[in-house]
């Protein structure tokens, strides 16, 4: 062994021997001082998202609102007035530095309304929606209950479902929205189809009156080739015939006729 290797080996157990001399209690106090700083971090992020949180949240709307963070997850507590603020408070925390999930436990506050006064107001302005951008193509059922309001049916478009659901949640006294609306595929076919429906049904001098009024006409969803028909119509005669109708049109597989006559009742609202 040389020189330089006796003097490594010297220093190795020197350093050795220093930390074998050293009390236990002090190597557990820097054992604690690690494990303390592992776990201060994390307390610190929290606090850290919680105020971002809270950042996002200095709004009017939101005065009556609180939120918590741990983890990365946040917890909205509190009451709002409308429903669209409840799900755009859920958004702007979305975005917070830190969060890294949203449990939305926040209640919509506001007016009371009746399910029958809701059902038959929100009805009036889906019907209306989008008028002039081929709304005879949406079929958008509406269900209201204890405040909870369910839309289903058939969208043309997502911009079409998006419009039906900012309708609703922006109205006082909707508790919550159930969105079970489908958009239909997207399809130069069932374009073709959507329109000689229209042309062939409307066309007829029994049906034409149903395109004076475009919040009541006779709607038509395709899907695949599959024609739906909705709304209200004044007899049996007008249901049938617009099914011939729209049965007539080439490429056309198949026509489920939901239209309902007048003065016979329904369990469900379908603008």
């Amino acid at each position: 062994m040389n020189t330089s290797q006796i003097r490594s080996a010297f220093l190795v157990a020197a350093l050795a021997g220093t930390l074998l001399a050293l009390p236990q209690s002090t190597l557990a106090a820097g054992s604690g001082a690690r494990i303390a700083g592992a776990t201060a971090q994390p307390q610190q992020d929290s606090s850290t998202a919680g105020n971002d949180a809270a950042s996002k949240l200095n709004k009017k709307q939101f005065q009556n609102v609180k939120v918590t963070v741990d983890n990365g997850i946040a917890t909205l507590t509190g009451t709002v007035d409308l429903y669209e603020y409840k799900m755009d408070a859920d958004k702007r925390v979305h975005h917070a530095k830190g969060v890294t999930a949203v449990r939305n436990e926040m209640q919509v506050a506001g007016p009371s309304v009746s399910d029958q006064e809701l059902q038959s107001k929100l009805l009036e302005k889906l019907q209306y929606d989008r008028v002039g951008y081929g709304n005879l193509f949406n079929a958008i059922s509406l269900n209201v209950q204890n405040g909870v309001v369910t839309l289903g049916g058939h969208a043309r478009t997502d911009v079409d479902k998006d419009s039906a659901l900012a309708l609703v949640a922006t109205y006082p006294g909707v508790k919550d929205v159930v969105d079970e609306i489908s958009v239909d595929p997207v399809s130069p076919m069932d374009d073709r189809i959507r329109m000689e429906v229209a042309r062939s049904v409307y066309g007829f001098p029994s049906l034409n009156k149903y395109a004076i009024d475009p919040a009541k006409p006779i709607r038509i969803a395709v899907q695949n080739g599959n024609v739906e028909l909705y709304g209200m119509v004044d007899s049996e005669a007008d249901k049938d015939a617009a099914n011939l109708r729209a049965n007539a049109v080439p490429g056309v597989f198949s026509v489920k006729n939901y239209l309902q006559v007048a003065n016979q009742g329904t369990e469900k609202s379908q603008n």
